[in-house]
């Protein structure tokens, strides 16, 4: 009888062991690297449960995976009257007595897997939840919420003081941290005394070149909604179907790229302060008369409508701007179309580094950035793209590369075979040589 019992409690523990919580107060489809998370703990028999906002849909392999269940938060509103800071503070104990429950409706977990930001009041949560059903406590350090609050109010304002002790306070109760830059590790360690490993954001597989009939069906597709995609000229015969920038003969099947099509600039934003969108603006400005080009800018954000008036004030004479929202499946496609990316973040910390970079660079996709504090650990000037300060340097950068456009020859070819060579990790790999061992461990 004691065996038995020894015996059920250990397959009790076990299953316990198997189970792995992912939490992002927030969009998971905005959270790629949460989604990664989550899809490499379930390919190490992990069952996992992804719980976040569900405004916008996962990627398909978390949808088809029988080990990922996706469980939908509620996205609360602060109430309509009262002073701000009061407003916030009622929206934080709604979201504390909402997360807590929804937390601890669910089978114990061994881990609870926390992005942040938002911390506020995540970190607190999970770390109760954890304390009273025996979790370890995993947070993947984004950014600091803190230092995004003071964009808004000021880094001295009360709220952001506040949520800068609150974050310091309950980071330091986790089990394990994870961090994307070594500058945010060793700001971790000097300032705030938590030891965290550095964990660089890589490609999932599906970032990769898009193949030429890929791209045309693609274009096909995107030009039903967009007329930037739609073919400027007829094609010249009745079997040839023909996108901006590809045609396929639709006798033999074979796709190429139109004879003297316009080069196609990618720049993925979430329409917010963080990105420095002005300077597309008066870029677009500088360098119409010199380049023809098409520019695509993806995302959504608070901005995006406010810059989509004022992008449709401008008369471009050679530039097609298109503002589109993809499907998850449709934006690793676009990126392994693209001739150039853009990145225009700017880290509220100068810690953080864009993913979009990342996911550009696995599709083998040069990129212009603008600087900021730790960027020379992702984007290496004149190797793998091109770094900016202003919109004069980003004007002056656009006319190098596309003035000969297309030309075999060209920095960007050169960008782009440099990136090929480079021998690039995906997350799964990496995951497994960097987080793997530290589960393990623990």
């Amino acid at each position: 009888m004691q065996w038995i019992c020894v015996s059920l409690l250990a397959l009790a523990c076990l299953h316990v062991a198997l189970l792995a919580l992912v939490v992002v107060l927030g969009e998971e489809g905005r959270s790629p690297r949460m989604q990664y998370h989550a899809l490499s703990l379930a390919k190490r028999g992990f069952s996992v449960t992804l719980l976040g906002f569900c405004n916008s849909r996962p990627h398909h392999e978390l949808l088809q995976s029988d080990r990922i269940q996706i469980v939908k938060l509620m996205e609360l509103q602060s109430p309509a009257v009262g002073p701000p800071v009061l407003r916030y503070g009622v929206k934080v104990v709604f979201q504390t007595v909402y997360l807590l429950w929804k937390l601890m409706w669910r089978e114990p977990a061994a881990y609870i897997f926390l992005q942040n930001p938002p911390g506020l009041p995540s970190i607190a949560v999970c770390w109760f939840v954890g304390c009273l059903c025996g979790s370890k406590l995993v947070i993947d350090w984004h950014n600091y919420g803190y230092s995004i609050m003071g964009l808004v109010h000021g880094p001295k304002h009360p709220l952001v003081l506040l949520a800068k002790w609150y974050e310091r306070l309950f980071g330091r109760l986790s089990h394990l941290n994870l961090c994307v830059t070594n500058a945010m590790r060793e700001d971790l360690a000097e300032n705030w005394h938590i030891k965290a490993v550095t964990v660089y954001d890589k490609p999932a597989s599906f970032f990769k070149e898009t193949s030429l009939d890929l791209q045309h069906e693609l274009f096909m597709k995107l030009g039903c909604t967009y007329s930037p995609f739609r073919a400027c000229s007829e094609p010249s015969g009745p079997a040839i179907e023909r996108s901006a920038f590809t045609e396929k003969d639709a006798r033999t099947g074979v796709v190429t790229h139109l004879c003297g099509r316009p080069a196609l600039l990618v720049s993925s934003t979430s329409w917010t302060g963080l990105s420095d969108l002005a300077c597309v603006l008066a870029h677009h400005g500088r360098g119409e008369y010199e380049l023809g080009e098409g520019c695509l800018e993806t995302g959504k954000g608070p901005l995006k409508e406010h810059y989509s008036r004022l992008i449709g004030q401008k008369q471009f004479r050679h530039i097609k701007v298109c503002t589109p929202w993809l499907e998850a499946e449709d934006y690793p496609l676009l990126l392994g179309s693209a001739d150039l990316g853009v990145c225009l973040h700017k880290s509220s910390s100068g810690l953080d580094l864009p993913m979009k970079v990342v996911d550009m660079f696995g599709c083998c996709l040069p990129v212009c950035a603008v600087n900021f504090k730790c960027l020379h650990e992702l984007v290496k000037h004149g190797e793998n793209g091109l770094v900016f300060e202003d919109a004069e340097a980003l004007a002056a950068q656009l006319q190098m590369l596309f003035s000969k456009f297309p030309d075999p020859a060209g920095k960007l070819n050169q960008f782009r075979k440099n990136l090929r060579e480079s021998e690039q990790l995906r997350w799964d790999e990496s995951w497994q040589r960097t987080v793997l061992p530290l589960v393990m461990d623990t």
